[in-house]
Formats: structure tokens, sequence, C-alpha cells
């Protein structure tokens, strides 16, 4: 490895990657800021303690629609477009940047590590894992990177998965349905635990049912890597470099992404109608299901990536979404942090009102810490070059201390 590679240049930042970055937490914190960081299947009796009236139950359902499966796509999409991005720079600049990226992926397991004991649902830790498999991708044809992707859009990770286990575990044999006694057991530990006792559960039995919702038939960790895939074409293409003149393509994602969507939710509600209130998956028209699912947050998430490209475009609509930047540029600290928030508040190590808040003003607080956090992300980076974990982060990664805190501009001579 090179000395350019040791010491990097730091790249030039293209705004509008920052702005959706911190659009796509935005939608994170209200996913997670509604569900009260439980980040396992609700008990009836909980979800009807958060959703007591009509106005709570429409929060939490358009929590859902819109948010809910969407933004942790946008989230990692646009990891793979870093991940191109930091490739191609470390080619640029006449080195490899596939052993310092792996290097990079094991402090972030540690960051994630660490931030899986507060809440069991970190995607750290899944980011770092399966950021291992995109480095092969690097030099293949975009062709076949983008045939890749499109069959785990079309299910065959769970479709494989459910041949050979029928619908059983693969990490744990343990029922994970709303009222199963380790789902209640493990809520009362949230409920009355101590932090000691929520970070073992977490660590231990909480990293098992991670990564059977990871790669079991649910399929969520072959669909990151999927989305992995696609922003690393989107990379590939500079597309964000050039979105000012890709008109025709931006109208084609998001016609296609809508028409994508709209079908998807037809073929769901067909084969989920026909399978009563009581759905088991163990049979193949739930996975047929669960393919549409994702279909349908695929072209959704289509639809939203098309049109913040439209608006950031625009005058005033982009004058606001630009206002993400700060936040977007800050998104590891800002992700970490917004889980101390929450779990301090709903936990029982914190303030203990899990399921005590209705959803309609949890909705309003999640509203109160993304503005916060943009506030604060925007003062803090006029002081600083990076965010705490984001300095720390890639002073690990070059094991070298980069410049924190911003020099001030000396003083006007003549006003001396």
């Amino acid at each position: 490895m090179n000395s350019a590679t040791l010491q990097p240049k730091p790249a030039e930042r293209i705004g509008i990657i920052d702005a959706l970055r911190g659009f796509a937490l935005a939608g994170i914190v209200f996913t997670h800021m509604l569900e009260n960081f439980i980040a396992a299947p609700t008990p009836p009796e909980l979800y009807e303690a958060m959703n007591p009236n009509l106005i709570d139950k429409i929060a939490s359902g358009f929590t859902d629609f819109l948010f809910r499966g969407k933004f942790f796509a946008l989230f990692s999409f646009l990891f793979g477009l870093s991940f191109f991005i930091q490739m191609d720079n470390g080619h640029k600049r006449g080195g490899y940047f596939g052993w310092r990226f792996l290097w990079r992926l094991v402090i972030l397991f540690a960051i994630g590590f660490v931030h899986s004991m507060f809440y069991r649902g970190d995607i750290l830790t899944v980011y770092a894992v399966l950021g291992v498999f995109l480095i092969p991708f690097y030099k293949m044809n975009t062709k076949w990177i983008v045939a890749f992707a499109a069959l785990i859009f079309l299910g065959v990770g769970r479709f494989l998965v459910f041949y050979f286990t029928q619908g059983n575990g693969l990490f744990t044999a343990d029922e994970m349905s709303p009222e199963s006694p380790l789902v209640l057991e493990y809520i009362n530990t949230l409920k009355n635990g101590t932090f000691s006792e929520v970070a073992y559960s977490n660590g231990l039995q909480g990293n098992l049912w991670k990564a059977e919702f990871q790669l079991g038939v649910f399929n969520r960790g072959y669909l990151t890597f999927a989305f992995f895939l696609l922003g690393f074409v989107f990379g590939r293409m500079e597309f964000f470099k050039n979105y000012l003149s890709e008109k025709r393509f931006v109208k084609r994602l998001w016609v296609r992404g809508l028409l994508l969507m709209l079908i998807s939710i037809v073929a769901m509600g067909a084969i989920f109608a026909t399978l009563g209130p009581e759905v088991e998956f163990t049979t193949w028209p739930p996975m047929f299901g669960l393919t549409f699912y994702d279909l349908m947050n695929l072209g959704m998430t289509s639809v939203i990536v098309a049109l913040f490209v439209i608006l950031y475009k625009k005058k005033n609509a982009g004058s606001f979404l630009q206002k993400f930047r700060p936040y977007g540029r800050m998104a590891l600290t800002n992700y970490v942090f917004q889980t101390v928030i929450g779990t301090f508040i709903f936990f029982g190590w914190g303030l203990g009102y899990l399921a005590k808040i209705p959803n309609s003003v949890v909705f309003v607080f999640a509203i109160a810490v993304v503005v916060t956090q943009m506030w604060f992300s925007k003062i803090w980076l006029k002081h600083f070059h990076y965010g705490p974990l984001e300095w720390v982060w890639r002073c690990l990664t070059f094991f070298r201390l980069f410049p924190f805190r911003k020099r001030s501009k000396p003083a006007d001579v003549a006003s001396v």
C-alpha cells in the first residue's frame, strides 16, 4: 500500500449525496422512535398502549407505509455508493483501497457492536459483515452486478432458505411471534432491566435474532446487499455527479418505480388476503407475498430517490433539502446518538416510558429529534472538520490523526 493511500487528500464532497443521506437518516429516526426501539415483534397489548386513539394509529400507519423498509433501503443504497467512491478515489490515487476498506469494516463492526448493546436493531454490524462481500464486485461487469441484484430482489435468497429449512430457523429455534415467551421476556427486560441486563440480552439473544431476520426467510440481509449493489452501480454511472443532466433517466426511475410499487401492492394484497389474519410463514404463498413486499419497497425507494433529485434541483425545495447536508455528513454520530436518546427515554434503565407515550406524541418528538440534530450538526461542522465518530473512524482507518478542529481565521492585519 503506497504512501498516497496512507495519506489521502480529502476528496471534494458531492452535496446531494450528503443531503440524501441526512434525509434517509431522518426516516430511520421516525421508524425507530415509533417502535419505541423494541426491534422485535410487538405484543398486541403494547401496540394498543402505543396507539390508543385513531390519530396514533394514523401516525403509526403513515410511518409504516412511508418510512419502514424504505429508508433503511435508501441508507443501504448510499452505503454501496460510498463504497464505490472510496474504492474509486483509492484507484485514482494509484492505490488499491480494498484492504483498507476491509479494515474500515472491522472498525465499523466494533462501533456497531457497542451500539447494539443499546439497540438490538443496530444496522452497523450488518453493514460491516455484508460490506466484506462488496469488495469482489468492484471490478465486475456492471451487467452482472445488476443481474445479481435482480435475483436477490426477486427473492432467490429467501426461496433457497425456505426450500432447505421449510420455515424453521437458521440460527434459533425460538418462535419470533409477538406473544412468544421469549419475546415477552425480552419486553420485560426492556421495561424493568438494568442497562447491563439489556446489553447482555441484546449482545447474545439479540444478535441471534438479528441474524435470523437478516439471513432467514425475511430476507433483510440479502436485500441490504442488493441495495449496496445498486448504490455501487449508481456510483459507477457517476449519476450524482451529473444529476443535473440526467432528466430522462430520473423520469424513467420514478415512473418505473411507481409502476413496480403499485403492481407489488396489488399482488401482495391478493396473496395475503387468502392467508387469513394469522399468517404462518411455513408455506410457499407467504414467501411470494414477502417478495412482493420487498419489490414494493424497491419501487418506493426508487420513487423517493427520483423525487429527491427532482426537488433538489428546484430553487425553493432544493434550499430546504440542502439543510440535510450537515446531518448527512455526521450520519454515523447522529445515528448512534439518536439511539442513546431514544433508549434512555423508553427503556427501564432510563426514564422507562416504553409503550406509555401515544405514537402521535412520539411522532412529534421524532420531528424534534431530527430538527435538533440537524441544527447541532450545522453548528458542529462550523467548528470541526468531522463528526466525533466520523473522525475516530477515519483516524483508525488510516492509522493517523487528522485535523479535527477547524483553525480560526487569522485576524485582519489592517484592523489590528
